[in-house]
């Protein structure tokens, strides 16, 4: 690596002086205004790790030309001492195996060489800076020209913003309409299309067998499959109806679970591991509805892979994954892909009655095709549950539209949509 200094009258000059003499592929470390001019300080084959390691070692670098040369000293250097006798040389010389080496301390860093790894980190960050900048105006743009071009699609995208769904599935649905769409159509057609992307089973829990209930904590499993085996007991009788516990992580689980079986008038299994979970499903096989509890597990936690492990281990089960849709969109995401070496069949949606928007929770059953079992909004059992119905559920998730706080400004937009088509 060569760091060499350059002056001339202008930058211009200055400039033309570094491709002459290191070529195009010099890097500019520093520039500043000096009494003759500009002085700029170019590398050639820069590289900054050599240079703070230099810089850390004092190690001297090829530099063109030298560093101005320091300053005189304050006072005159000290006389030497005048030499000592034989004698009292040889008196004063400490034994040779107490003589320790002299301490030598660490050279100081080249000014030059630090300044050029600062000038060089700082102009890294403006660049990327810059980039982020270009990126923004370019995205503007590209939205800007939508716009123009094709006004009632940017107005279906502006709409599904306004609902919440995450940009991905908003371009998909977007992709989804006809070429060409009336005022009318792009008003109504989009939540349409939204109501035909998402799946409902029509499918009762009830009359399904044995069903595992799965997900993250806090989402509401335990009272939601209280009101799924309220509604057991209410069509088969609760002799027919079994509630099984793999739960014993959370503290008061267990009892939360028996309180809602004394209601109910069944009984509550305990099996915490796969083997006397297949005793369990054993003795309840002629059971119409078998409900199994899990823990609420998050998932990075190690604990999520050994409930995979029993469950997969307990046999054939239909598992169904429970979500909270006042989640945030990300959280929705990581646990569906969390939970998904279980391969949950369905889904139920809870706390719909706490979710200011349901835009997550949407984007996240037509990104993983979730087909949809339940939607509960209350803590009531079992009145606040269900089956799912995919108009009305998009017809809840359009009022927000109606909220003046929820319109999308142009540099949302643009920051969503703008660089996909830049």
């Amino acid at each position: 690596m060569k760091i060499k200094r350059f002056v001339a009258p202008d930058m211009r000059q200055a400039m033309a002086q570094v491709r002459e003499d290191q070529g195009a592929d010099a890097v500019i470390l520093s520039t500043r205004r000096v009494q003759d001019g500009i002085e700029v300080i170019a590398a050639l084959d820069y590289d900054e790790a050599l240079v703070r390691q230099a810089a850390r070692q004092g190690a001297p670098l090829d530099v063109a030309p030298a560093a101005r040369p320091l300053p005189p000293p304050l006072s005159p250097p000290l006389s030497p001492p005048p030499a000592a006798k034989p004698a009292e040389a040889k008196r004063a010389s400490p034994p040779r195996e107490r003589s320790a080496a002299p301490a030598t301390a660490e050279p100081a860093p080249h000014p030059l060489i630090e300044q050029a790894a600062q000038d060089a980190a700082r102009l890294r960050s403006e660049l990327g800076s810059l980039r982020e900048l270009l990126e923004s105006q370019l995205s503007s743009l590209a939205w800007n020209d939508m716009e123009r071009r094709h006004p009632l699609r940017a107005r279906v995208l502006r709409d599904m913003t306004r609902l919440g769904i995450e940009p991905d599935v908003a371009r998909r649905l977007a992709d989804d309409l006809p070429d060409r769409l009336s005022p009318e159509q792009a008003r109504y057609l989009p939540l349409g299309v939204l109501s035909r992307r998402l799946v409902a089973t029509g499918r009762d829990v009830a009359d399904a067998g044995t069903t595992v209930l799965i997900g993250p904590t806090g989402v509401g499993k335990t009272t939601t499959l209280a009101k799924l085996a309220a509604r057991a007991v209410m069509r088969h009788g609760a002799a027919q109806v079994a509630l099984v516990s793999t739960d014993d992580y959370r503290i008061g689980a267990a009892a939360q679970l028996e309180h809602y079986a004394r209601l109910l008038g069944v009984r509550v299994f305990p099996a915490y591991d796969a083997a006397s979970l297949r005793e369990v499903l054993a003795v309840l096989r002629g059971r119409r509805t078998v409900l199994i509890d899990t823990a609420g597990v998050a998932g990075h936690d190690v604990r999520l892979q050994q409930q995979v492990a029993l469950l997969r281990d307990a046999g054939e089960l239909r598992t169904c994954l429970v979500l909270a849709a006042n989640a945030q969109a990300l959280a929705l995401d990581e646990a569906v892909r969390a939970y998904r070496p279980l391969q949950p069949q369905s889904c139920i949606l809870t706390k719909l009655d706490e979710a200011p928007s349901l835009g997550g929770a949407l984007s996240a059953l037509i990104r993983h095709e979730l087909p949809l079992d339940y939607v509960a909004d209350g803590q009531r059992v079992p009145e606040d549950i269900a089956a799912a119905d995919t108009r009305a559920l998009v017809c809840r998730a359009a009022r927000v539209m109606k909220n003046p706080a929820a319109e999308a400004d142009h540099e949302l937009l643009a920051q969503r949509f703008g660089m996909a088509m830049a």
